[in-house]
C-alpha cells in the first residue's frame, strides 16, 4: 500500500487493522513525521524556516501568514492543513491520521491536543485504528490545553475555553468550556 492509497482510505473513514499493510505505511509515515518534528523542536529556527520544516512534516507548502511556536508534534504529518494567518503556539500535539483542517485566521493556544484516531473498543480488535476527521472552521479560537477528539467541527468565529475537551460539534459564533464542553453563550455581531 502507498501513502496515497493510505490517505485515501483514511480520509474516507476506513478502519485500519493492526497488523495491515496500512497500518505498516501508517507507522513508516509516522516515524519521518519523528523525525521531521526532532529538527523542527531541535535549538532555535528563524519564522521562516520554521514554516519550511512544518511544509516538510505535512507534505505541503505553508503560507508565510502562518506561525507557529515550537515544539510542535505529529503522530504522522501527512493529513493537515493549514489555512492562511493561523498562529499555533508552542507545546501542541496533532494526532492527524485522520485528518485536521485549519482554517484561516485561527489561533491555537498553548499545549492544544487534537486527536483524529480511536481504536476499536472489542477487546480482539483493539489494535485497529479508527480514523475521524477534525475541522476547526474559520477565526477559531482553541484556548490553552485544550483537547478536541475525533470527528469533531468547531464552527467559524468560535471560542474554546481553556481546559475544555471537546467531545462533540461546536456550531458557528459561540463560546463553550467544560470537560465536556458545552456552549455557554453566542457571540453577537
Amino acid at each position: 500500500m502507498t501513502l496515497t492509497e493510505l490517505l485515501a482510505l483514511l480520509d474516507a473513514g476506513e478502519s485500519v487493522t493492526g497488523g495491515s499493510p496500512g497500518h505498516a505505511v501508517m507507522h513508516e509515515t509516522s516515524q519521518t513525521a519523528l523525525r521531521i518534528a526532532g529538527e523542527l523542536n531541535t535549538g532555535y529556527h528563524e519564522p521562516s524556516e520554521v514554516r519550511e520544516i512544518l511544509g516538510r512534516l505535512i507534505g505541503t507548502p505553508v503560507d508565510e501568514t502562518v506561525t507557529l511556536f515550537p515544539p510542535f508534534t505529529a503522530d504522522f504529518g501527512r493529513n493537515i492543513s493549514l489555512g492562511k494567518r493561523v498562529f499555533i503556539n508552542s507545546g501542541c500535539r496533532f494526532q492527524d491520521q485522520g485528518g485536521i483542517a485549519i482554517g484561516d485566521d485561527c489561533l491555537i493556544g498553548h499545549n492544544v491536543v487534537i486527536a483524529t484516531l480511536q481504536h476499536d473498543i472489542h477487546p480482539g480488535r483493539r489494535a485497529d485504528l479508527i480514523p475521524s476527521a477534525v475541522v476547526i472552521e474559520r477565526n477559531v479560537w482553541l484556548g490553552a490545553n485544550v483537547t478536541v477528539l475525533p470527528g469533531v467541527t468547531i464552527g467559524e468565529d468560535s471560542v474554546i475555553g481553556a481546559g475544555s475537551v471537546v467531545t462533540k460539534n461546536i456550531p458557528a459564533r459561540t463560546i463553550a468550556v467544560g470537560s465536556p464542553a458545552r456552549v455557554v453563550r453566542t457571540i453577537d455581531e
